[in-house]
């Protein structure tokens, strides 16, 4: 049964590499002529599960959907970093390998976010500065890495899967292991929501159901 278009509740989306998040969700918005909102973006480059707020009561509850824990997929590629930490990026090749094993970091940590990022500096975003060629220094933060963990290795490249909390850069964990940037990223998870569900609308009620603390 299609689900009404004027009902609240989320949708999950499958994002695709190149589509911006904004362009998914205003697109959605477009197409239901309803409020939209998400539970957090996707870097153009990467691929997976955005979670788009459909209506008015569901946009209220948005800071409850961005604070879930995120899960992802990632294949690092060392021996070069990126000015970005991305593919997109201005790319040099160094040659110099990360140690195998590598120490993985889990638990709290302090992070830098990249500077090729969403964050607003005085009102901009920092990307913008970024690509217009000024000094970006981000703020350190605090976030979580519940887990860390590599599922193959070459000498020039790793898979991982890496469950944090909101807004940790896994672009930053990435860079921080060496000489090394992301050359792909998919978000798996969004807290109890999978990737595996995309393009399934959930009434709010039995969204708000699966998070912590249920519907209260």
């Amino acid at each position: 049964m299609r689900a009404d278009p004027s009902a609240a509740g989320v949708l999950l989306v499958d994002k695709q590499p190149g589509a911006t998040s904004h362009d998914i969700v205003a697109a959605v918005r477009r197409e239901r002529g309803q409020k939209t909102g998400h539970s957090g973006t996707l870097d153009p480059f990467a691929t997976g599960l955005l979670v788009v707020l459909l209506g008015r009561e569901a946009t209220r509850c948005q800071s409850r959907f961005m604070e879930l824990p995120k899960t992802y997929r990632v294949v690092a590629r060392f021996g070069a970093v990126s000015t970005t930490g991305d593919p997109e990026g201005e790319i040099t090749e160094t040659g110099v390998l990360p140690p195998d094993p590598l120490d993985l970091p889990t638990g709290r940590i302090r992070q830098r976010p990249p500077a090729y990022s969403a964050i607003k500096v005085g009102g901009v975003r920092a990307y913008r500065l970024a690509r217009r060629g000024e000094k970006v220094e981000l703020p350190e933060r605090e976030v979580t890495v519940h887990r860390f963990e590599q599922l193959r290795r070459t000498p020039d490249r790793a898979e991982f899967e890496i469950e944090c909390s909101s807004g940790t850069y896994v672009r930053s964990l990435v860079a921080e292991l060496g000489d090394a940037y992301c050359e792909s990223l998919r978000r798996t998870a969004v807290g109890p929501f999978s990737v595996d569900e995309a393009q399934a609308f959930l009434p709010l009620p039995d969204a708000l159901a699966r998070l912590p603390g249920g519907g209260a």
